[in-house]
């Protein structure tokens, strides 16, 4: 029997949804008390997290769905909504976590992510989910998955330690983090030995 990751791979629209919750549950631990190294790796571990996403969405999920129904007013304005992300994640970069602005950017970044999930989950994914069968959507998962190793690959040991700190309140997210990132490590090492 040959090894299919298409069928062991969550579905493009449930990768999808995960991507979604990791972000808002990652800002939900964002406070502007916090301690800035704790803000600044909040932060990170949340533009590293769109980054990855909006790249994912590009180039596997959109193209897609624009063959399909390229009228769709939701996938029409995802790629603007994606290049003003990405503008606001640069200037958060920019931007030291004890600067006021910090904060505020933050803020403005998550309230347009948050606009932009709501379309994509009530409007985006299922218009997919009844366009697409399950075997199409799992394939597309399969290939947003080995495209996220290559995109995780060299940031895995930065996104751990933002984990580590962002989440320094939390044992069970730092030993999830961690142990993710080590495992996507060991599958990128292996699959690039093998």
């Amino acid at each position: 029997m040959m090894f299919s990751l298409n069928k062991l791979s969550p579905s493009v629209t449930d990768m999808i949804r995960f991507d979604h919750s990791h972000v808002l549950v990652t800002f939900h631990q964002y406070t502007t008390a916090a301690r800035p190294s704790v803000k600044k790796a909040l932060a990170e571990t949340i533009c590293d997290a769109l980054e990855i996403h909006a790249t994912l969405e590009e180039e596997v999920f959109y193209p897609v769905l624009r063959r399909l129904n390229g009228t769709e007013p939701v996938i029409q304005k995802s790629q603007p909504e994606h290049d003003e992300m990405r503008r606001l994640i640069a200037e958060l970069r920019a931007t030291g976590p004890t600067d006021r602005r910090h904060d505020q950017l933050l803020h403005e970044l998550m309230r347009d992510v948050m606009h932009h999930v709501a379309d994509e989950e009530t409007m985006l994914l299922p218009e997919a989910e009844r366009m697409l069968d399950k075997n199409r959507l799992n394939e597309l998962g399969a290939q947003m998955t080995r495209r996220r190793l290559e995109l995780l690959k060299p940031k895995v040991g930065k996104i751990a330690a933002d984990t580590a700190v962002g989440f320094s309140g939390s044992t069970t997210a730092i030993v999830v983090g961690l142990a993710s990132a080590l495992v996507a490590a060991r599958f990128v090492t292996k699959k690039a030995t093998a």
